[in-house]
């Protein structure tokens, strides 16, 4: 199951990958040159060649639909910020440049898809042609960030570690259970420790932020044009706190509720999980058509907590030789809940788990952990802890999680136990947290459109507002999207992509209140 920002666009492709074979049948640091003057330096851009494992795998890009290459290039940054003419690290860029009148062109337009842990390398080729609009002016521009993919990525466990890791009993009933999870989770974080000691104090937001004023230099920008989505919008909030005179037109969709500690990240999670869930049960029950996973809306969803509660005491078929355990169904469930595009798989997952073949559930949830057919995982998950443990202050014990189990239960009967005891994940790290939650106050800074969804299941709908409030008087703009799944832009709603290119393109900032349905 995702922590607060879990990565959407990058899981979501890997998802297609798995589903259809389901269905059918960088690199540590170096010294910097004494006195380099790092926002110097030219980006050798090439090639792309085919993703790294930690990036998930798979091809290397294939060209755009109008025949615009996808380039890469490693830009350097300083392992420590505190340090800037010590040690460096690479960081991981892929661009595709603009398609229309260069006299017209604005700048970079750069993303951040979320996560935190996700590849923005292997994510803007995949969802490239969805900004062709964006591309007539700007050279789209993504980037690995520090500990993710090929930017240093942070390293845990082997594959066969993982494995055993996300078959383990996430929501623990007893005493035995509570121990087997909680040593397992000191184990993984050990392995972090072990394997990627020198970059851990180094993956903070901040961190990120930095590297992006140093990438917006380097891309030779005066201002940093952006789109971030999920933790993407908290990274931008992030970026506008520290250097506001250097926003120019950012773009946040699904927005990461700024003003929450990891408990109430959580806990808003599953409200927003089960909404989606809520809704889901709602749309198969109110078609003209029998829905074929229940009768009513809560027929449908009792008859998932039925499946569940029998996957706890005995776990059916996978993909062998896995077998689908009730922890590898929520997190299927959940990864189908991040797009409307996936419920017809969590339909099928459900009928197919209902005659005991786990197969769908279980590509969904290796999808979200970012497990390829082959058996490989992205750094992903090692990343998104590395990074939310880095951030986050707060560390709760397991005695803590056990009372405020029933808070949870009351917010999803079926996401509740397992986001709350996803909270130890810091309980061990070796890095002090550096906050309670981030500081994206704005002062001075341009416009910033802040796009929030009512259904959205990983971000609820409640923390655009509060991103418009915090980042500040006359900074956030808020609009309203009126539907489901996780983010806005890419629902392909029209009223949205019309308000954001029209910023993005034009400058053209939507009236505050502005409401799409």
């Amino acid at each position: 199951m995702p922590n607060p920002s879990r990565p959407r666009a990058a899981a979501l492709t890997a998802t297609i990958v798995l589903l259809s074979s389901v269905l059918g049948g960088c690199s540590g640091s170096s010294k910097a040159a004494t006195g380099e003057d790092l926002s110097a330096q030219k980006l050798d851009w090439k090639d792309c060649p085919a993703p790294s494992a930690a990036e998930g795998g798979g091809d290397a890009p294939s060209p755009l639909p109008n025949g615009g290459q996808w380039q890469c290039a490693t830009m350097k940054a300083p392992l420590d910020w505190a340090k800037p003419k010590g040690d460096t690290i690479g960081i991981a860029l892929i661009r595709a440049k603009a398609s229309g009148d260069s006299s017209k062109r604005i700048g970079s337009l750069v993303f951040n898809f979320g996560g935190p842990g996700g590849s923005g390398v292997t994510t803007l080729p995949a969802f490239g042609q969805d900004y062709a609009k964006l591309r007539t002016r700007y050279d789209l521009v993504s980037f690995d960030p520090r500990g993710v993919g090929s930017s240093a990525p942070v390293k845990c466990e082997s594959d066969q570690q993982l494995d055993a890791y996300f078959q383990q009993d996430a929501t623990p009933d007893d005493a035995t259970e509570r121990t087997a999870y909680v040593d397992n989770t000191k184990k993984f974080n050990a392995a972090c420790e072990k394997n990627s000691k020198q970059v851990l104090p180094h993956v903070r937001t901040t961190d990120a932020a930095r590297d992006m004023d140093l990438m917006r230099q380097v891309l030779g920008d005066d201002k940093l044009y952006y789109f971030g989505i999920s933790y993407g919008t908290e990274l931008g909030g992030v970026y506008a706190h520290l250097f506001p005179k250097k926003v120019g037109r950012a773009v946040l969709d699904a927005v990461v509720d700024p003003t929450q500690n990891a408990e109430q990240s959580s806990l808003g999670q599953a409200k927003g999980f089960q909404l989606a869930l809520d809704n889901f049960a709602a749309d198969c029950t109110s078609k003209a058509t029998a829905c074929p996973i229940g009768d009513t809306a809560q027929d449908v969803k009792d008859r998932i907590a039925k499946l569940l509660k029998d996957l706890d005491a005995q776990p059916i078929s996978g993909i062998i030789p896995r077998r689908l355990t009730q922890t590898a169904a929520t997190n299927g469930i959940a990864q189908a809940l991040y797009s409307k595009d996936y419920w017809q798989y969590l339909t099928e997952g459900l009928q197919q788990a209902y005659r005991g073949d786990g197969k769908v559930l279980m590509a969904l949830s290796d999808s979200l952990n970012g497990r390829s057919e082959n058996g490989e995982y992205s750094n992903i998950t090692a990343a998104n802890i590395a990074i939310n443990c880095a951030d986050e202050k707060s560390r709760y014990s397991p005695d803590y999680v056990q009372r405020k189990l029933p808070e949870f239960r009351s917010a999803s009967p079926t996401f509740g136990d397992f986001l709350a005891w996803s909270m130890v994940s810091c309980t061990d790290w070796p890095v002090a947290g550096a906050a309670d939650h981030p500081d994206v106050s704005a002062p001075g800074a341009a416009p910033i459109l802040v796009v929030g969804n009512t259904g959205d299941p990983a971000t609820p709908y409640e923390g655009a507002r509060k991103m418009v409030d915090a980042l500040g008087k006359g900074v956030g703009v808020e609009l309203t999207y009126k539907g489901q799944g996780h983010g806005s832009y890419d629902s392909k709603n029209k009223c949205v992509q019309a308000a954001v290119n029209g910023y993005l393109l034009d400058g053209k900032v939507p009236a505050a209140g502005t409401v799409c349905s």
